[in-house]
């Protein structure tokens, strides 16, 4: 049968995904994880960036970030919580995120 869609009415114009063809979301999904996967398997940092790092960190450990709805709940916590540190639960958050999602850079850095 031609490819043609001419005179093979609506079914013809509307095509159905086969069962076998995933969805673009499970291709970005399956995308996303083969990048991560190459990412670490190709990461790779020279003794030399690595202190050079830990450097600048002991100089500056400070990073800034960009985030209205963080923001607001910890804006939140300081004005409901006595005592309540914006800036130790921002780090003890996101120390666990990196450690986490980034064990192998994590453990370069282990003795900062």
């Amino acid at each position: 049968m031609s490819d043609n869609a001419l005179g093979r009415g609506l079914d013809a114009l509307i095509k159905k995904p086969s069962k076998s063809k995933k969805t673009k979301k499970e291709n970005t999904v399956k995308e996303v994880k083969e990048k991560k996967a190459d990412f670490n398997n190709s990461f790779a940092l020279s003794d030399d960036k690595v202190e050079q790092i830990k450097e600048e960190v002991g100089k500056n450990p400070r990073i800034s970030l960009w985030s209205a709805k963080s923001a607001a709940c910890l804006r939140y916590l300081k004005k409901t919580t006595p005592e309540f540190s914006i800036s130790n639960e921002a780090s003890d958050i996101l120390e666990e995120a990196i450690k986490n999602k980034y064990p192998e850079i994590w453990k370069l850095f282990e003795d900062l």
